[in-house]
């Protein structure tokens, strides 16, 4: 069964730092592009970065700078750490499974596996 389980989230003040961990099981996440999404409340599902398997990484213009997407596929894991934190970054942040293996998206509809989410709240 394929699963991704997130963590890492949290209630950090404006400045601060996350590191963000999506854990996969079920399949080898060096097969797959893989990607990084946020939902804010009352917005819809945004794209923040992907990873691909030869080293090839994107990110959204919001999050060019400050966000960085990392993979250790030996360990089954993706990350994205997150630097200089500000309110405009709260939101719950999901993992996304690549549904073609090799195809990077920025569209939530071209991922078939999500996991459940992690909080990040920004607030003083």
């Amino acid at each position: 069964e394929v699963q991704l389980v997130e963590s890492g989230g949290g209630l950090v003040q404006p400045g601060g730092s996350l590191r963000l961990s999506c854990a996969a099981s079920g399949f080898t996440l060096g097969d797959y592009c893989m990607g990084w999404f946020r939902q804010a409340p009352g917005k819809e599902r945004e794209w923040v970065a992907y990873a691909d398997r030869i080293g090839t990484k994107a990110y959204a213009d919001s999050a060019k700078g400050r966000f960085t997407i990392s993979r250790d596929d030996a360990e089954n894991t993706l990350h994205l750490q997150i630097a200089d934190l500000k309110p405009e970054d709260t939101a719950v942040y999901y993992c996304a499974r690549a549904r073609i293996k090799w195809v990077c998206s920025r569209r939530p509809d071209d991922h078939d596996y999500w996991g459940q989410g992690t909080q990040v709240t920004v607030s003083s």
